[in-house]
């Protein structure tokens, strides 16, 4: 699985119910610099075009949790559940988490919930995978910058599979992108992916795709 992080747009609500409502905002079409190619490499970004996460978002039966930290042992809500609720726009992906009454007394809800007031945690991370290029051919391009511009490879996504969206402490860039995965041209003009790096890329390479 692919994660991808968008700083701030998390707001909490108190309903007269006793419940919160949780809400977030994942921007489209944001170029995301996921690296800067160091002293002798080539800068790298990534875009996620309008409604590339439509196909499971708009599918009733297709389940998708908000998580703490892409930890599936630590649900806030869901699709299934009736928890939570997304929305797909051509500027955005927005939803809104019912955090139950019985949930806020969960450990790693209390937690997080006071992360979220102290101001640790900011940030929104999606997981997703790209579907299989025999059922997408198109679900994706990586391409050369534009030479007035500049020199980077850049990585646009048209169609993913969102399976959850994560708060998280610190998304790794300040507006869209997609970790672990880095693009570099071969020689016949083919645009291959990188050989994963050590650190942060190792501990996610375990939900690629």
């Amino acid at each position: 699985m692919l994660w991808g992080g968008h700083s701030g747009g998390l707001e909490v609500r108190k309903r007269a119910s006793g419940a919160l409502a949780l809400r977030g905002r994942f921007p489209y079409n944001k170029a995301a610099v996921l690296t800067d190619g160091g002293r002798t490499g080539r800068p790298r970004k990534e875009v996620i075009a309008s409604r590339a996460f439509s196909y499971r978002v708009e599918r009733p039966k297709e389940e998708i949790h908000l998580l703490v930290g892409h930890d599936f042992g630590q649900p806030l809500a869901s699709k299934g559940a009736g928890t939570l609720n997304l929305r797909d726009a051509d500027d955005a992906l927005t939803f809104e988490a019912t955090i139950t009454p019985e949930m806020q007394e969960v450990s790693w809800v209390r937690d997080a919930l006071a992360s979220m007031a102290a101001g640790l945690i900011v940030g929104l991370s999606p997981g997703f995978r790209i579907p299989p290029e025999r059922a997408v051919p198109d679900a994706e391009k990586v391409e050369e910058e534009d030479p007035s511009l500049g020199t980077a490879i850049i990585r646009t996504i048209y169609a993913a599979l969102l399976y959850e969206i994560s708060i998280v402490t610190r998304p790794a860039y300040p507006e869209t992108q997609i970790e672990a995965r880095n693009w570099t041209p071969t020689g016949g003009g083919v645009l291959m992916p990188e050989a994963p790096r050590a650190g942060l890329v190792r501990s996610l390479n375990r939900w690629r795709a």
